[in-house]
């Protein structure tokens, strides 16, 4: 039996993750998948149950499960408590707590609504790159001081951290395309000049894999301009953080977009990487495809179930195809109506194959 943990969280974070249940237990029945699902507060829906955005119950019921589902955290009615208390902080922490490292951020274009793409159509399709985000270093969690009208935030990386998001990088290229764009700003950081050169050193067991170092306004640039020339990007935390978004956008909205946190082991955290959105949270027009996808990611990295992963993408394609669109895409369907339309797909592939058997 597979344990999972939902974690809600802030926003558009419960009303996303129902939905992603709703097809994680559809996956399950179709696969004869044993999983046990667990819910546990975390972020501003946990300051207020509990007082503190990451509960120890919730830290220790993550640290027992093979898996973790995240929905969203954070909010302005939040923002002025104390940075240990606001719900990012617990996110923060939770990643740390569990040791993860690399989070894996998969981005393409589905050319069943490629016009919602900023882009001109011959520049996006066909757009399929994967961004390598460290999550454990940088400025998130450097050292940080204020004292009157000067505030300090620190940007450290150690040898070892650069190392394992490099193995992970290069490994998803090999997997792959066989090219990493490695993203740093060498040209005026010291932390960058380190992660460059570790990196280039990593490489040299991946001769397969052809490496690039790319400055950072320089990707940003790139991926507006001409997105397929990248197949992986690897990025310390706040870059990768910023340049997925812009990708995600490019490829036409944070909510399609899915993410996995790696780590050395079980459990690795899974999530949409779009935001709270409280500006629409209870109106039922949240885009639940990023936390379908994330889904599918949990199927792959944490369970081993490929086919089963793709039975998942292929379902969103085919509810994208049949008109299930939320506001972010052009459309008028509701989060639950989004989330029927991918559980109905599934059965229907399911039907047609029992058929063709």
């Amino acid at each position: 039996m597979s344990r999972i943990v939902v974690l809600p969280g802030d926003g558009i974070g419960p009303a996303v993750s129902a939905e992603a249940v709703k097809v994680l237990g559809a996956i399950a029945e179709r696969y004869d998948l044993p999983i046990s699902i667990a819910a546990a507060p975390i972020g501003g829906a946990a300051v207020e149950e509990t007082g503190t955005p990451l509960p120890e119950a919730t830290l220790a019921a993550c640290r027992s499960a093979d898996a973790v589902l995240l929905g969203a955290v954070g909010g302005p009615r939040w923002d002025a408590l104390p940075p240990g208390l606001r719900p990012e902080h617990g996110l923060l922490a939770l990643r740390k707590s569990l040791g993860l490292y690399a989070n894996l951020r998969p981005v393409h274009t589905f050319t069943e609504i490629l016009e919602i793409s900023p882009l001109r159509r011959e520049v996006v399709e066909g757009m399929d790159l994967l961004i390598v985000r460290e999550l454990s270093g940088g400025l998130y969690f450097g050292d940080r001081r204020r004292a009157g009208d000067v505030a300090v935030d620190t940007l450290p990386y150690t040898r070892e951290e650069i190392v394992r998001v490099a193995r992970v990088a290069l490994q998803a290229a090999r997997a792959r395309r066989g090219r990493l764009a490695s993203v740093d700003k060498a040209n005026v950081l010291e932390t960058s000049r380190l992660w460059r050169e570790v990196v280039s050193e990593e490489s040299r067991a991946f001769p397969e894999v052809q490496l690039e170092h790319v400055l950072v306004d320089t990707c940003a640039m790139r991926l507006v301009r001409d997105p397929r020339s990248f197949d992986v990007i690897v990025a310390e935390n706040m870059f990768g953080d910023v340049l997925s978004d812009a990708a995600a956008a490019v490829a036409g909205s944070l909510g399609l977009m899915p993410s996995a946190s790696l780590g050395q082991g079980a459990p690795f955290l899974y999530e949409p990487i779009h935001g709270s959105a409280p500006d629409i949270a209870g109106t039922g027009t949240a885009d639940p495809i990023g936390a379908i996808r994330s889904v599918a990611m949990m199927l792959r990295y944490s369970f081993a179930r490929p086919e089963a992963a793709a039975a998942v993408e292929c379902a969103v394609r085919q509810a994208l195809r049949a008109g299930a669109r939320p506001p972010d895409l052009g459309g008028t369907s509701t989060t639950e109506e989004v989330g029927h339309a991918v559980r109905a797909a599934l059965r229907a592939e399911t039907v047609a194959g029992r058929e063709k058997a």
